[in-house]
């Protein structure tokens, strides 16, 4: 199973990575891609919504089913990946390539706070 150890996850299988400006990307784990199988169609959040942790912010669906992304943390979104919106099936060649989208947290101690690779990998293998 591929978790990489310097990103940080969420128990309902969301990754989060920092970047240099402050913010966070937010993807789905190549464990959460795995269960899905083919993924079709992903609606991130709208740039500019004020998000809470553990909210509901969008959709991932797949031959299998549909699955809703969630907020790892509070804060604003400001960016979507348009090109998921042409081309949803990056998300199972790269779950750790494709963001979904990227949020300004409120608190970054809040995404310090997350579950590291070995915790993650506990949840997942359960």
């Amino acid at each position: 199973m591929n978790i990489p150890a310097e990103l940080r996850y969420t128990e309902s299988h969301e990754w989060v990575r920092k970047e240099a400006d402050g913010t966070v990307s937010v993807g789905i784990t190549d464990h959460a891609q795995s269960a899905l199988g083919d993924i079709v169609f992903v609606e991130p959040p709208k740039s500019g919504r004020t998000v809470a942790a553990g909210e509901s912010v969008g959709v991932v669906e797949s031959v299998k089913a549909a699955s809703d992304i969630y907020a790892p943390v509070a804060g604003e979104v400001v960016a979507a990946n348009a090109e998921l919106g042409d081309a949803p099936e990056k998300v199972n060649q790269d779950a750790y390539g494709a963001w979904l989208y990227r949020l300004r947290p409120e608190s970054a101690a809040a995404v310090d706070a997350l579950l590291d690779a070995a915790a993650y990998q506990k949840i997942a293998e359960a």
